[in-house]
């Protein structure tokens, strides 16, 4: 050591034995640094590297699952709801055809309503027109005897019309 103390001021270009001992001191201190530190840190590295990939697949596979759950629940929720327009189409098509024969019903009954109050009015008024006949010559008589000052016949009266 004392040796390598004097070679302080000078400048060495040829290698000399203490190149042997910087190359076993760094071989020794890999060799001790990747017994202590290196080794243990890969390992738990690897470690973390391998439970992260198992938590990354897991993930994906639920990911997954979840993605086919909704798939599988979005084409049910399209057939409900197409099952559901259909229903209701349904319907509506039957209570229109409801609608429609209660409507024909109806009109129907208010169309032979109609002809029955009609036929009625005829018969009224040609009943009416026969009293108001009746009743005009019975007047007509009346006046003509008045008038005439002796009875007067309702068939004269008719003859004379």
């Amino acid at each position: 050591m004392i040796f390598l103390a004097f070679s302080e001021n000078s400048i060495q270009l040829v290698p000399d034995g203490t190149l042997f001992l910087h190359i076993a001191i760094i071989l020794i201190m890999v060799f001790v640094l990747n017994a202590t530190l290196f080794k243990p840190i890969n390992r738990i590295l690897a470690e973390r590297e391998r439970r992260t990939r198992g938590r990354s697949g897991e993930a994906h596979e639920i990911l997954q699952r979840v993605e086919e759950g909704l798939s599988n629940y979005e084409r049910t929720l399209r057939e409900a709801r197409a099952e559901g327009y259909r229903l209701m189409e349904q319907e509506r098509a039957k209570a229109m055809s409801e609608r429609q024969s209660k409507l024909g019903a109806v009109r129907e009954e208010i169309g032979s309503s109609v002809a029955e109050q009609k036929e009625t009015i005829r018969a009224q008024s040609e009943e009416a027109h026969q009293v108001l006949e009746r009743d005009s010559r019975q007047i007509a008589a009346q006046i003509g005897a008045h008038i005439l000052h002796r009875p007067v016949s309702e068939t004269t009266i008719s003859s004379v019309n």
